[in-house]
């Protein structure tokens, strides 16, 4: 249901369950999990690219599945606890960029976990849909978090109400994507991007990614004094040494990320 592949320090990670466009059942979701978890702790790999296998990005949860724990009276069977809330989190606070290639439909969780990650490039072909409301279901999986910072929270209203689905063209004017390209181009347009990221200051990087989320939920001061910090945490690091001086001998710096 998972592939999971490392080269040129980028872990590939792809949704596989094409007949069922790649729609997320718990033993999906354990195994994204899991191979999130193995990227995080690899330190042979500085980035990852998430994407999907066939016509679709991941359409959301398994319904078939879904409907099953309804009529036997499990409910959500807390899979938004125990599986959504700890894949987007560890997304979202990975100390390593994450690069969604959205290949097709991504809707209700799948448009969650696109928008978990640090940037999206989309195929021309991609839709994104928040189709929680259109089952009768809040927005789950970061949605009301990530969805806000990305177009604004009048914006994010109207896309979760409603739930309409947006083309790619919409999606790129909106903010929600990094760029469109043509279908064909897409995976290796997103794999360049994850490998440009894998070669790049991998520290730097992390402290960047805390850096934003921080800033997004406090005071200026309090923002400035975690800068500081993170600054002279990056400072003392090797990446920062070797780049300032070949910045100074006017040659090209390698990062090796630490």
């Amino acid at each position: 249901m998972i592939r999971y592949d490392v080269a040129d320090a980028v872990a590939a990670i792809t949704l596989d369950r094409p007949d069922a466009m790649n729609s997320l059942t718990v033993e999906a979701k354990s195994a994204l999990l899991g191979a999130l978890r193995e990227a995080a702790g690899d330190t042979a790999v500085r980035a990852v690219l998430l994407t999907g296998a066939g016509r679709a990005f991941c359409a959301g949860q398994d319904l078939r599945e879904h409907a099953d724990n309804l009529e036997a009276g499990r409910g959500l069977a807390d899979t938004v606890r125990a599986h959504y809330n700890p894949i987007v989190e560890l997304i979202a606070t990975m100390a390593k960029p994450v690069v969604a290639a959205v290949n097709g439909v991504a809707a209700g969780a799948g448009a969650s976990l696109a928008f978990a990650c640090d940037l999206r490039v989309a195929s021309e072909k991609a839709r994104f849909a928040l189709a929680f409301s259109g089952i009768g279901l809040a927005p789950d999986s970061g949605a009301s978090w990530t969805l806000q910072r990305l177009v604004g929270p009048g914006r994010a209203a109207e896309l979760m109400l409603l739930g309409e689905p947006l083309d790619a063209a919409r999606a790129l004017e909106l903010g929600l994507v990094t760029r469109v390209v043509p279908a064909d181009d897409l995976q290796k347009t997103a794999r360049e991007l994850a490998v440009r990221l894998a070669s790049g200051p991998t520290l730097a990087y992390a402290a960047t990614k805390r850096a934003l989320a921080y800033a997004a939920t406090h005071s200026l001061p309090d923002s400035l004094a975690l800068e500081a910090e993170l600054q002279d945490a990056c400072a003392a690091t090797h990446d920062h040494l070797d780049a300032t001086r070949a910045f100074l001998a006017k040659e090209r710096p390698v990062f090796n990320g630490r």
